[in-house]
């Protein structure tokens, strides 16, 4: 009886804790999540200029990879300039005019947090934040006693979670 005991008050303090602790880094991680629902629209982006002398000669797709821009299609060729919707490029100087829609520098850095990959400096706070939320988790099963009506309510609510995440993901 004391091991359950000792294990369910570590887990309470250890959740309580840990709770406030990530409470800012949920704050951030919730915000930027919710832009990227919207990083295919214009929201809250501004549009930047860019004048700036890159490789000569670059073909369609390198430039794209070049300036950062997905699925960038040359619309036509006059000379050794190529235009594209968002500017143009020339070729036989390496001169690009574009514009791009980015959102401003923090909320950009915001969302890197989701981006993140293992060689990023990013990566130690998403892994840490990732298992933390893992031990939320595992943890919340210990806040109330198996045998109580907030426990059951709350092992139905964990299931309904669950089936209607596996089928949002497979459909």
């Amino acid at each position: 009886m004391d091991k359950i005991k000792d294990t369910r008050s570590f887990m309470r303090i250890t959740h309580r804790y840990l709770g406030y602790f990530l409470a800012g880094i949920m704050a951030v991680y919730a915000l930027s999540g919710v832009l990227l629902v919207y990083r295919d629209t214009d929201f809250l982006k501004n549009e930047k200029k860019y004048d700036k002398v890159i490789g000569k000669n670059l073909s369609e797709k390198e430039l794209g990879r070049e300036l950062k821009m997905k699925n960038l299609e040359v619309e036509k060729t006059e000379g050794t300039v190529l235009k594209f919707k968002q500017g143009t490029y020339d070729s036989a100087t390496g001169q690009a005019k574009y514009s791009k829609k980015e959102l401003p520098f923090v909320l950009d850095k915001m969302t890197k947090l989701h981006k993140a990959q293992s060689k990023d400096t990013l990566s130690p706070l998403n892994t840490f934040f990732g298992i933390s939320l893992f031990f939320f988790v595992i943890s919340s099963f210990w806040m109330f006693n198996p045998k109580t009506k907030a426990f059951k309510r709350g092992m139905i609510f964990t299931i309904a979670g669950l089936i209607i995440s596996i089928l949002l993901l497979v459909i």
